[in-house]
């Protein structure tokens, strides 16, 4: 029985040569086990620092962001009430020449013989507001023997009509009417045949 149980030194040979695959191939296995384990291990906390830096790093754009809208958002609202309180400025320095005419002229006619100078001097600056409405790009509605629309004149009236041609028509303009480009800023009142 003994001999039985004693190896064969071939065998032996061949097994310890097939060890030393099986121990490699295993401590092979075992160390990537541990290296995979200890990569597990670390990436949740690298992805976490990463996650962290990105988060803080997004906040902080987002937050100078916020920051440079708010001072736009002010910046816009201060330039927008200055240029409510100076839009007209223009206008008004462009009218006070006229207002100087009218005051010369009441002067004058305080002391004035000659009508018909007076006269003219007034011509001239109403001559004068008219260039500065069309300077302005306001005009007036047109009235005379116009057919009356609803939508660029205001009818106080109807008188009824000489002439069958007349008939819807304007026949008279009691105020006039202006334009600011195609908006009507004041509706003529007109009398309308009927």
């Amino acid at each position: 029985m003994k001999e039985s149980k004693k190896k064969n030194p071939k065998e032996d040979s061949v097994e310890t040569q097939q060890d030393p695959v099986n121990n490699e191939a295993t401590s092979q296995k075992e160390s990537s086990d541990t290296t995979s384990n200890q990569a597990t291990k670390g990436e949740p906390e690298q992805t976490k620092t990463d996650f962290e830096a990105k988060y803080n790093e997004l906040n902080d754009k987002y937050l100078r962001l916020m920051a440079e809208f708010d001072n736009y958002r002010k910046r816009m609202m201060k330039e927008k009430t200055e240029w409510i309180k100076t839009s007209s400025e223009r206008i008004l320095v462009d009218i006070l020449p006229i207002i100087d005419n009218f005051e010369r002229s009441l002067k004058a006619m305080d002391n004035a013989e000659d009508v018909a100078a007076l006269k003219a001097g007034v011509d001239l600056i109403y001559s004068q507001m008219l260039t500065f409405l069309k300077q302005n790009d306001v005009t007036m509605v047109e009235t005379e023997n116009q057919p009356f629309d609803v939508n660029l004149h205001e009818a106080v009236t109807t008188i009824p009509a000489a002439t069958e041609e007349q008939k819807g028509k304007i026949l008279d303009c009691i105020q006039k009417g202006y334009q600011l480009h195609d908006k009507v800023i004041r509706f003529p009142k007109v009398v309308v045949g009927k």
